[in-house]
């Protein structure tokens, strides 16, 4: 594994590998001391074309724990603004001696971009590009549902899949990569997942998914999902709140919302999730969002293991762990 851009590039192996490399990651973090040596001497670049607290902050900590320097770049602020391109950025940062970069980027293709036009020689990772991908938040999303969804309640063994686990996701499909990223990293894993959106917030092209779609959200919680991941609306993407993708913020939360009728109807076994930041009481109620059923809060957590792993695997090779 070169580079982390697309999980369409990971093989089941590799999936169910990184997924097995986090959970040894998280094992490390309820020790006293929570730094590995790892990568010492390895310096990790954060570039960031958009805004964020959960993913700049959670490859920063991963960085960290595994002792590497960390470089925060950000676009405002910096040269970007005065017009300075990716290319030129790229070649300021390989001069710089970077190991690894993170680049976040609202343009799709982006990480791509960086990874194979020959600008930099050096692990690429994704962390959201345009509406495209954010792999990630896929891999924490798997590695969380992966932990609840063993029978016995126990935490995953080596090699431990999702075949058979039901997912539902719901919302803004149609601005979402974490949508995206997955639908195809969970049914990599075996899962089946279903998206529930109004018809004007799902992409052209969604039936070539292997996903099935429906526009009524209680007929798919009707089908027992083992988890329902709720997604922000994404307002900053659309002309104005709603802009014209639906009537209004009431309407929406009122037939795409996880009110507290739908969230009291889910079995005690369903788990809800939520890539954050949440918009309460437009897409999940605060009922939900903060009960014991909601694993909102420990999606973060393993948001830095599935991110140590990731930088673990990238740049220390796949010899013998040390952890």
């Amino acid at each position: 594994m070169k580079h982390l851009i697309d999980i369409s590039d990971l093989s089941y192996e590799e999936a169910i590998n990184l997924l097995d490399t986090a959970e040894e990651m998280a094992s490390t973090q309820v020790r006293a001391i929570k730094k590995l040596p790892t990568l010492r001497g390895k310096t990790v670049v954060n570039l960031f074309y958009e805004d964020s607290t959960r993913t700049r902050l959670s490859f920063e900590a991963a960085a960290k724990r595994l002792s590497a320097d960390v470089i925060n770049f950000a676009a405002k602020g910096s040269s970007v603004s005065k017009g300075e391109s990716l290319k030129d950025t790229a070649l300021t940062l390989q001069a710089m001696g970077a190991d690894a970069v993170i680049i976040r980027h609202p343009a799709s293709g982006a990480a791509h971009r960086l990874a194979y036009a020959g600008w930099i020689d050096c692990p690429i990772l994704n962390a959201g590009d345009g509406t495209h991908q954010h792999p990630t938040q896929a891999l924490l999303d798997a590695m969380t549902l992966r932990r609840y969804y063993q029978a016995d309640g126990s935490s995953p063994t080596q090699g431990t899949d999702l075949k058979g686990a039901k997912v539902v996701i719901v919302g803004d499909i149609l601005h979402s990569r974490v949508a995206r990223s997955n639908v195809d990293l969970l049914t990599l894993l075996g899962a089946s997942v279903t998206l529930v959106a109004p018809p004007t917030l799902v992409p052209v092209g969604v039936e070539t998914w292997p996903c099935k779609v429906v526009y009524n959200l209680d007929q798919a919680l009707c089908e027992e999902p083992d988890a329902v991941m709720m997604l922000r609306v994404q307002r900053e993407r659309m002309t104005s709140l709603g802009g014209g993708y639906f009537p209004s913020p009431t309407e929406y939360h009122r037939e795409y919302g996880l009110d507290l009728e739908r969230f009291k109807s889910l079995r005690p076994e369903t788990i809800i999730m939520h890539p954050g930041p949440m918009n309460r009481g437009l897409e999940i109620c605060a009922e939900a969002a903060d009960s014991p059923k909601s694993v909102i809060v420990e999606q973060v957590n393993n948001g830095v293991s599935v991110r140590m792993a990731s930088l673990y695997l990238l740049l220390a090779g796949t010899g013998e762990n040390h952890v």
